[in-house]
């Protein structure tokens, strides 16, 4: 990528179909896949921008948070090539890399509000530049992408006919449209907690509990698929949005209040893995449109982890606390989506 923003050249080799014969992602299988592909896929790269190492100003790498030994070698592979080609290298926080994708795609001015949710961790922050971040609240146990692969993987949704080649939160998404999820009624996690942090272990705790509730009714062993596996996915997915459409609309609610956000075209701008599911954009869609707020998500291709969005951003001040002591009440919305 050019300093423009322009990309002169990028390549990926997947891992998703190692993945999904492992039933999720295996760090050291991960790490091993990493090592045996990374020196070709940067080759591959440059050779499709017509640039050799000589011609690069700098080399950018995701250095944190993340899965440590994935991490561990893109780190050992760019130090190794700053060092033989004398280029300067730049550290880049996964999550701040994600804040700034949409940048590269469409002008986006500061200050703007940023939700992050993806496998690996979820937050909001206020953008207000390049290296100039408000964390407003975070994940305090797993996160949202790793929750739907967990349920997905508990419900054996791999064995279902429709699912075979998907990952756990994509089969979730799409038999969650055929399910009906009143059938299960989730409680929405920190119902009670005035803050804009997140948690899902407890969902997920739920969702296990009536899973095992339904396997005993119907005499199914666990990894056998369950008549309404469609129904458990609707109702953990829109557990799952209804969270994370709450503590962004107490999150802008404060950003309002606090005087944070432009009062002209003021903006939501929402990125990660999870944003590409459709039913959790359109419950963000409610909240933003409630609160007068542009909602923007990049293309999906650049929602999740992605070399081009590393190579474009260079989190922040963490200041939960008073957000929490704002005691914000969020008011209710109703979260209907319509097929």
């Amino acid at each position: 990528m050019d300093e423009t923003g322009l990309i002169l050249g990028e390549y990926l080799v997947s891992q998703k179909a190692v993945h999904l014969r492992t039933g999720g992602i295996i760090p050291t299988t991960a790490q091993r896949l990493h090592k045996e592909n990374i020196a070709h896929v940067v080759q591959k790269a440059m050779e499709r921008g017509g640039v050799t190492p000589n011609q690069l100003s700098a080399v950018a790498t995701t250095v944190m948070p993340g899965l440590a030994l994935s991490l561990g070698i893109g780190l050992q592979f760019s130090q190794k090539f700053v060092r033989h080609h004398s280029k300067l290298f730049i550290p880049i926080h996964h999550m701040e890399a994600h804040a700034l994708t949409i940048r590269m795609i469409q002008p986006v001015n500061f200050p703007y509000l940023v939700l992050l949710i993806s496998g690996g961790h979820s937050l909001l922050a206020l953008a207000r530049g390049i290296n100039d971040f408000l964390l407003l609240g975070q994940t305090l146990d797993e996160a949202p992408g790793d929750t739907l692969d967990k349920v997905a993987r508990r419900l054996s949704i791999i064995k279902h006919p429709k699912c075979s080649k998907m990952s756990g939160g994509e089969a979730i998404e799409l038999l969650a449209q055929e399910g009906n999820r009143l059938r299960f009624l989730f409680k929405t996690p920190m119902g009670q907690h005035c803050d804009c942090n997140f948690s899902f272990a407890g969902l997920r705790n739920q969702v296990t509990m009536a899973i095992q509730k339904k396997e005993k009714e119907e005499g199914a062993e666990k990894g056998t698929l369950l008549s309404c596996v469609s129904d458990i996915a609707a109702a953990t997915q829109h557990s799952v949005a209804s969270h994370i459409a709450k503590r962004t609309h107490r999150a802008i609610l404060f950003c309002k209040a606090k005087g944070f956000l432009p009062s002209i075209n003021p903006t939501l701008v929402v990125s990660g893995g999870v944003a590409s599911n459709q039913y959790i954009r359109k419950t963000l869609k409610i909240v933003t449109q409630a609160t007068q707020l542009n909602l923007l998500c990049p293309p999906a291709k650049y929602c999740t982890d992605n070399g081009v969005m590393i190579a474009w951003a260079p989190l922040g001040v963490d200041i939960t606390a008073e957000v929490k002591n704002a005691r914000i009440k969020v008011p209710s919305l109703k979260l209907r989506i319509e097929d």
